[in-house]
């Protein structure tokens, strides 16, 4: 099925994804969220797909929640918040944390919210130079989902992820970068080249090795140093074991550039 609100294409081993809600800022409704979600999965499951490349169209990368889709409906009740979070936003941050391909995010323009957070959940995110970040849930008075009490802490401290979250304050991509929330700042005109560049990069790397990469850093966030030491073990014996390092070693002895092929 040909999604409605994303734009997505692929080539170089890279799927790119836009988020299509121009005129609503890219803004989350219930469609949108389960066609990312589909997005997701298929790069999962393809092997050739070897990147995901996520970005906003427009002025906006996201705006978060589409508030019109959270209002009362026909003069009901407000709808439940969790169902939002439980159906879209959970496991969008699930399934990005857990792809065992890179993520790379070209934040174009204002990140709010869920917005801000989905950015951050990527795995290497370039920022426009007039991009900004806001965490505007104190703003309705609701709080931060789409996994920032748990990503934001650990990116900026808690000192700096509460001032964030209670005063809504916008945050500059050249801060954001400084603060250790995002990996590069770009102008505008380039920012796509810049970011889609990392993302070819990436594709054409060991993709095996770069998931569990990704996965060692998951898991570390929650276990002791032992487990975190036993878990490296683990995923060495697998990552040496893999076609791609075969191939790294040999090329590292005949001193040439290495042909992976993410297998």
């Amino acid at each position: 099925m040909t999604p409605t609100h994303l734009i997505v294409s692929q080539a170089d081993g890279v799927t790119s994804v836009t988020l299509n809600r121009p005129d609503l800022l890219n803004s989350f409704n219930r469609a949108m969220a389960a066609e990312f979600l589909a997005v997701i999965a298929a790069v999962a499951a393809d092997p050739a797909q070897r990147a995901l490349y996520l970005t906003g169209a427009g002025r906006a990368f996201c705006a978060g929640q589409d508030l019109a889709e959270a209002m009362p409906q026909d003069g009901g009740a407000l709808p439940d918040l969790g169902d939002f979070v439980r159906d879209g936003y959970n496991p969008i941050v699930k399934a990005l944390r857990t792809l065992e391909k890179p993520v790379i995010c070209a934040v174009n323009g204002v990140a709010a919210g869920a917005g801000a957070n989905l950015a951050f959940c990527c795995d290497i995110v370039v920022a426009a130079e007039e991009a900004v970040f806001i965490q505007s849930f104190s703003k309705i008075g609701v709080v931060p989902d789409t996994g920032g009490t748990f990503i934001l802490p650990r990116l900026v401290g808690l000192a700096r992820a509460t001032a964030l979250t209670m005063l809504a304050d916008k945050l500059s991509a050249s801060k954001a970068k400084e603060w250790g929330l995002i990996y590069e700042v770009a102008p505008a005109a380039t920012l796509h080249d810049t970011a889609y560049a990392i993302a070819k990069q990436l594709a054409t790397q060991p993709t095996r090795a770069l998931g569990m990469i990704k996965r060692g850093f998951n898991a570390s966030l929650g276990i002791t140093l032992d487990d975190a030491l036993a878990n490296e073990e683990s995923m060495q014996r697998e990552a040496g074991a893999t076609a791609d390092y075969a191939e790294g070693v040999r090329a590292f002895l005949e001193k040439r550039k290495p042909r992976f092929t993410g297998q």
